[in-house]
């Protein structure tokens, strides 16, 4: 599940899928650059940059040439733009669906019509993503309309159950003031 939806693993999907387009000649002429080829070469951080509503195509195409592919047209940088766009989107969806599974449950074990919850996040994915998000929570709404989520991100980094200690001092935060 992870590797579907894990910031440590987008790019790489992202690099199969324009491998694989590449060689059924649907990006870059046909011609795979040798950087390209190279396992990790795609970063993550590369999806946050190219989604990024601010991004002009001539940026997208500079982190082509970052990749050793200079030749790439205007069409190649729409179509990795759209690339990256719908890896993160599925990761996104899916994040927010299994979320929406958990706290669904947690409202029918608690037999609530409603639920209101909050959830610590942690992550370089969730924060730096421009649009990955609003459409986790998207989704959310959408598969758990009974439940009303309120995300908390977690600012201690990347420490061991960073998200997990913010959402229990909120729900102590919350219980103290009732």
């Amino acid at each position: 599940y992870e590797k579907m939806i894990g910031g440590m693993y987008l790019g790489e999907i992202v690099r199969n899928v324009l491998m694989d387009y590449t060689a059924k000649g649907l990006l870059f002429r046909g011609k795979v650059s040798e950087r390209l080829k190279t396992r990790g070469i795609f970063e993550t951080k590369f999806l946050s940059q190219i989604e990024s509503d601010r991004l002009a195509m001539r940026q997208v195409r500079s982190i082509l040439q970052h990749l050793g592919l200079a030749g790439s047209t205007c069409d190649d940088s729409v179509l990795v733009k759209e690339v990256c766009s719908v890896v993160a989107r599925r990761a996104a969806q899916l994040c927010g669906a299994g979320l929406a599974a958990l706290v669904d449950k947690i409202r029918q074990n608690r037999n609530l019509n409603q639920l209101s919850i909050t959830v610590g996040v942690d992550g370089t994915l969730y924060k730096t993503h421009p649009h990955f998000s609003s459409i986790m929570q998207e989704t959310l709404q959408d598969l758990a309309p009974q439940c009303e989520v309120t995300f908390l991100k977690s600012e201690d980094g990347s420490g061991k159950g960073a998200a997990l200690i913010t959402a229990v001092a909120c729900r102590f935060k919350s219980e103290k003031l009732q």
